[in-house]
C-alpha cells in the first residue's frame, strides 16, 4: 500500500510538472504566434535582441540530455548489482547538472534583455528559472542518493 501511494504521488507530482510548464510554453507560443501591438507586432518584440539558440543554449541541450543518459547508465547499473559503475554514473550526472547550473547562470548575467522587457522577458526567465531550479533539486536529489549508494543502502 506505501509502494502504491508513492508511485501515485509521484505521478500525480509529475503530471503537475507538465501542466505548469505546459502553461508557460503556451504563453510563449501565443505571444510568438501572434504578436499585439503593445510590443510592436513583431517577435521577439521591437528592441529585443534575442539570445542565439545556436550558441549557449544548444550547449546546455547537449549537457541535459547527456545527464539524461549517464543517469539512466547509473540506474541499470544499480539494477545490475555494479555498484562502482552506479556512483560513476551519479557522479558524473551531478557534474553535467552543476555545468548546466552554472552556464544557465552566466546565460541569465549575459543575457540581452531583462525580465521586465515585455512578455518575451518574463516568459524566458520564468521558464527556464523554473527549469533552472528543477535542476538544483535534482542535483541534491542525486547528490543524496550517490552518498545512499557510497553507504550500500541500495540493493539489486
Amino acid at each position: 500500500a506505501v509502494q502504491q501511494g508513492l508511485r501515485m504521488g509521484m505521478i500525480l507530482y509529475i503530471v503537475s510538472e507538465i501542466m505548469f510548464f505546459f502553461a508557460f510554453f503556451w504563453a510563449f507560443f501565443t505571444s510568438s504566434l501572434s504578436p499585439v501591438f503593445n510590443i510592436g507586432g513583431v517577435w521577439p518584440p521591437a528592441g529585443i535582441e534575442a539570445i542565439s539558440p545556436w550558441g549557449l543554449p544548444l550547449l546546455n541541450t547537449i549537457i541535459l540530455l547527456s545527464s539524461g543518459a549517464s543517469v539512466t547508465w547509473a540506474h541499470h547499473a544499480i539494477v545490475g548489482g555494479f555498484k562502482k559503475d552506479a556512483l560513476l554514473g551519479l557522479v558524473i550526472t551531478i557534474i553535467f547538472a552543476v555545468i548546466f547550473t552554472g552556464l544557465q547562470g552566466f546565460e541569465y548575467v549575459n543575457a540581452p534583455f531583462a525580465m521586465s522587457d515585455s512578455v518575451y522577458g518574463s516568459v524566458f526567465f520564468m521558464a527556464t528559472g523554473f527549469h533552472g531550479f528543477h535542476v538544483i533539486i535534482g542535483t541534491i536529489f542525486l547528490f543524496v542518493c550517490a552518498f545512499r549508494l557510497y553507504l550500500n543502502h541500495f540493493s539489486r
